[in-house]
Formats: C-alpha cells, structure tokens, sequence
C-alpha cells in the first residue's frame, strides 16, 4: 500500500508534460501574430501538432522570420524532416 501512495513530481507527469507543451505552443503562436500578423488557420493547426521540441526550436527562428513563407517554408522542413 505504502509503494502504491508514493506520489510522483509533478513536473513528471503526462499532465504538467501536455500543459507544458500548450502553453509553449500557445505563446509561440502569439508571437507568431505579433510579428508576422494574424496567422491562418491551418498554420494554427501545423503548429499545434509539434512537439515540445520542434515548438522550441520555432521559438528561436522565429526571430529570423519577416514574412509568412519563412514560417511555411519551416513547417515544411518539419513535416519532411
């Protein structure tokens, strides 16, 4: 019983692993917005499919973008890679 009542951290559970990555997503999108402008909706939905990964790894091109194509033509490295 003991071994069972053992509670795992929280920061290793699938929950906080999910709200995680949503947030992350969620501020990479609005990023996104401010810098690009409002963002289609199918771009909404390539970005919701990433990983945590692949989500902090836009975080950081996203810097170098200046137009839609740049985020398009990196999503389409993402979906091939």
């Amino acid at each position: 019983i003991r071994k069972m009542l053992e509670l795992v951290p929280v920061n290793q559970t699938r929950f906080y692993r999910d709200v995680q990555e949503e947030e992350a997503r969620s501020l990479v999108t609005r990023q996104l917005s401010r810098r690009l402008g409002e963002l289609p909706n199918t771009v909404k939905a390539q970005i919701e499919q990433l990983n945590l990964a692949q989500t902090e790894a836009l975080a950081e091109e996203l810097l170098d973008f200046t137009t839609l194509d740049d985020l398009l033509n990196w999503l389409q490295q993402q979906s091939v890679g």
